[in-house]
C-alpha cells in the first residue's frame, strides 16, 4: 500500500527536534513492503495547504499521524499544540477517504482524549515499528483492527485500549534513514540533535511521569555494540552531534558503561550528547567512560536540591547524591546543564531556597541551570492523586487534555517568581522557561550554526544572556 505519515510537530523552541518515532515507522512500514512519503510539518509556512498538497500528489491508502506533544508544559506561558491537529485532519479528508490512524508519544499519555479531539478513531499506543506494520497488513486484508495489541480505538463512541505487544521488541539499536525522510540540513542549521536511544522504558516512579504510558515501566535494552554501529553510521554520515534521548541513560548504569565502552572502541567521530542523566549511580568511573565514549555534553535532571520535594516527587534519590553529582562533575570536563522543576510536592520557601543556594554554590559558572516553575499534571499519575488530594485539581481526567498545572500549596507563586528572577540576574548562566521561549532563539541558533559553534548551544548561555542584555533585553 501507499502511505502517507505526517510528522504534526512544529515547536522550534529551544531547538526543533528530529522526529526519531515518525522516522523508525517510516523505516518499518518500508522494510513490510510499502510505499513509504513522510511529510514533516516542522519547516513548513502552511501546514494545511502542505498536507492537501501530500494527499493530492501521493494518493495515499492510509495516512498516519504522528503527534509528539500535547504542550510546552509551562505555566507561565502556556501553549497548547493540538489546535492544528483536528484541521489538519479535515484537510486529509477533504482529500481522500483513507483511513487515518494517529501515533507519536502524546497518544501514549491521553490516547482517548486527542482521539475524540481529532475525531479519529485508530492509534497505535505500543512500539510504533512492531504495531503499525501489523495494523497495515489488517488494513491491507480488510480485517478489524480493534483486537491487535498495542492499538487504542473509539468503536461506537466506546473507548478500547488494548495491552502492548508481548513479542517482537529487537535489541538492535535502531538508527533510521534521516536524510531519507527529513530536510536534514533545517534542523542541523537551527542546532537540533540527532535522537537515538539506547533503551525504552523507566524504571523509576517519579509522580509526575508519563513514560509507563509511552515506553513502559521497565527498562529494555539495546545491545551496546549495535548502538555504537548505529552512531558510527550516523556519524559516517554527516550527522555527528548525536543524542541519546533515553527517559534515563545511567539506568541501569551497567548498561551505561557497556553502551560508553562500545563507543569508545568503533572510533565514531561524532559529538555525544544526553540530557537525561540520574544523580543516582552517577560517579567519577562513568563520567570518564563518558568523556572515552565522545561526549560533547550531558544534563543531570534533579528537579529539586531538598529532600522534602524529593521525596514529595518520589525521585528515588536524596540531596546527599545531588551534592554528590555536583562534586564529580566538578572533577571533569564535560560540560554540564542541571535540570530543576519548582513547586513540587513538598515544596516550601525554605526548599525553593536550598536549591537556588546549591545552584548558586556548587553548579560551575560555565554550565547552566534551568528551572521550570510548576508540574504538568496528567491523568492516571500519581501527581493527579496527590493534586485532587490536596485540593488543587478539580477537573475532570477528560478535562485536562487543555493543560492543567501543579504548584505546591504552601508556595505563594509570586514570591516563587520573584525569587527566581532574582537569582538569575545576578547569574548570567541561570535560564527559565522565559529564556528558550524567546522568539529570536531561532535566529541565534541559526547564526550559532554559521559562525562554527555546534551543539549543545547552552554552553554559550553566559555569553547569549550578556549580549541580549546589552541589546536592550530583559532576559
Amino acid at each position: 500500500m501507499k502511505i502517507l505519515l505526517i510528522s504534526t510537530n512544529r515547536n522550534t523552541l529551544p531547538m526543533p527536534v528530529m522526529p526519531i518515532g515518525a522516522c523508525i515507522v517510516a523505516d518499518a512500514a518500508q522494510r513490510a513492503g510499502h510505499t513509504v512519503h513522510l511529510l514533516d510539518l516542522m519547516f513548513t509556512r502552511d501546514p494545511l495547504v502542505a498536507v492537501a498538497a501530500a494527499v493530492a500528489g501521493f494518493r495515499p491508502d492510509v495516512v498516519g499521524l504522528s503527534v509528539r506533544n500535547i504542550d510546552n508544559n509551562d505555566m507561565r506561558g502556556t501553549v497548547f499544540f493540538l489546535n492544528d491537529l483536528r484541521s489538519i485532519v479535515d484537510a486529509i479528508r477533504a482529500g481522500t477517504g483513507a483511513p487515518i490512524i494517529l501515533g507519536g508519544a502524546a497518544l501514549g499519555v491521553m490516547p482517548e482524549e486527542i482521539l475524540r479531539l481529532a475525531n479519529v478513531s485508530c492509534a497505535v499506543i505500543g512500539d510504533g515499528e512492531l504495531v503499525f506494520p501489523l495494523l497495515l497488513d489488517r488494513i491491507s486484508r480488510e480485517m478489524s483492527c480493534n483486537d491487535l495489541p498495542g492499538v487504542a480505538c473509539v468503536e461506537n463512541g466506546t473507548f478500547h485500549r488494548n495491552s502492548r505487544a508481548a513479542a517482537g521488541f529487537s535489541a538492535t539499536c535502531p538508527a533510521p534513514d534521516y536524510h531519507r525522510w527529513l530536510n536534514v540540513a533545517a534542523y542541523l542549521s537551527q542546532q537540533a540533535t540527532v535522537p537515538l536511544q539506547t533503551k525504552t522504558g523507566c524504571q523509576f516512579q517519579c509522580v509526575y511521569c508519563t513514560y509507563p504510558g509511552i515506553e513502559g515501566s521497565s527498562c529494555r535494552l539495546k545491545e551496546p555494540g549495535t548502538v555504537a554501529a548505529a552512531v558510527a553510521r550516523l556519524a559516517a554520515a554527516g550527522l555527528r552531534d548525536i543524542e541519546f534521548v533515553d527517559s534515563v541513560f545511567n539506568a541501569p548504569r551497567e548498561h551505561a558503561m557497556e553502551v560508553c565502552a562500545a563507543l569508545a572502541r568503533v572510533g565514531h567521530k561524532a559529538r555525544l550528547h544526553s540530557l537525561e542523566l540520574n544523580p543516582l549511580d552517577f560517579d567519577d568511573a562513568l563520567v570518564t567512560a563518558m568523556e572515552r565514549a565522545g561526549f560533547a555534553g550531558m544534563g543531570i535532571t534533579l528537579e529539586s536540591a531538598a529532600d522534602p520535594v524529593l521525596r514529595g516527587l518520589q525521585k528515588g534519590f536524596t540531596s546527599r547524591e545531588v551534592h554528590h553529582a555536583a562534586a564529580v562533575v566538578r572533577r571533569h570536563r564535560i560540560p554540564c546543564a542541571w535540570i530543576f522543576l519548582l513547586g513540587g510536592p513538598g515544596e516550601t520557601e525554605e526548599t525553593v531556597r536550598e536549591t537556588l543556594q546549591f545552584a548558586a554554590t556548587q553548579i560551575r559558572p560555565r554550565d547552566v541551570a534551568f528551572f521550570n516553575t510548576g508540574i504538568r499534571i496528567y491523568p492516571g499519575t500519581k501527581l493527579e492523586s496527590i493534586a485532587r488530594r490536596q485540593g488543587v485539581l478539580s477537573r475532570s481526567p477528560e478535562e485536562m487534555l487543555s493543560p492543567v498545572f501543579y504548584l505546591s500549596p504552601e508556595v505563594d507563586p509570586r514570591w516563587l517568581e520573584r525569587e527566581l528572577q532574582r537569582s538569575m540576574q545576578s547569574r548570567m548562566n541561570f535560564i527559565n522557561m522565559d529564556t528558550i521561549g524567546l522568539s529570536c532563539l531561532p535566529t541565534i541558533n541559526r547564526l550559532g550554526y554559521r559562525l562554527g559553534l555546534r551543539p549543545p548551544l547552552w554552553r554559550h548561555t553566559r555569553l547569549i544572556r550578556g549580549g541580549l542584555r546589552l541589546a536592550g533585553m530583559d532576559v
